[in-house]
């Protein structure tokens, strides 16, 4: 069963964190010094909010698959959206290692696919630099969990 996905960027964790306890009334899965996520089963999704981004607000929706068969089900249903996709194996974001895939709706909305393969004790690859701060208009500090895919090439006009 597929699991909704929700990644949210946020200005201070721990207010966050408190808030957030108290909205689902249930203590967070994981938590960094940059990051936490709830993996809820009422209502069945994993919902995650870091500090990784200078932009607040919503980062990417995904679904979360729970084998490889399931991702090549969404895999397929972005193929037919017709919108590009990007296809992310063995990708390391988020605490996690996933096979991915990334898409983005009709007005830019990041949209992951992915099945976690086992965690990880670094928030992505690389650690945040300078250099990274251009891949995303939303200013990521790292290469991990963001639009791989160009808003202009998703049929967005400005």
């Amino acid at each position: 069963m597929k699991r909704l996905h929700i990644h949210l960027n946020v200005k201070d964790l721990e207010n966050s964190i408190q808030f957030y306890n108290r909205l689902f009334a249930v203590e967070p899965t994981l938590v960094k010094d940059d990051y936490a996520k709830w993996m809820l089963d009422d209502p069945r999704v994993n919902f995650a909010i870091s500090t990784r981004s200078r932009k607040s607000g919503l980062d990417h929706l995904g679904l979360q698959a729970e084998s490889e068969g399931e991702l090549e089900q969404i895999h397929e249903a972005m193929r037919h959206a017709d919108q590009p996709v990007v296809n992310e194996p063995g990708a390391t974001c988020c605490y996690a290692r996933s096979n991915k895939h990334w898409t983005v709706d009709p007005d830019g909305v990041a949209w992951e696919g992915f099945h976690s393969l086992e965690s990880i004790p670094t928030y992505g690859k690389e650690e945040p630099s300078a250099e990274k701060e251009d891949l995303h208009e939303s200013g990521d500090k790292a290469a991990c969990c963001i639009n791989k895919i160009k808003p202009e090439s998703a049929g967005r006009c400005c």
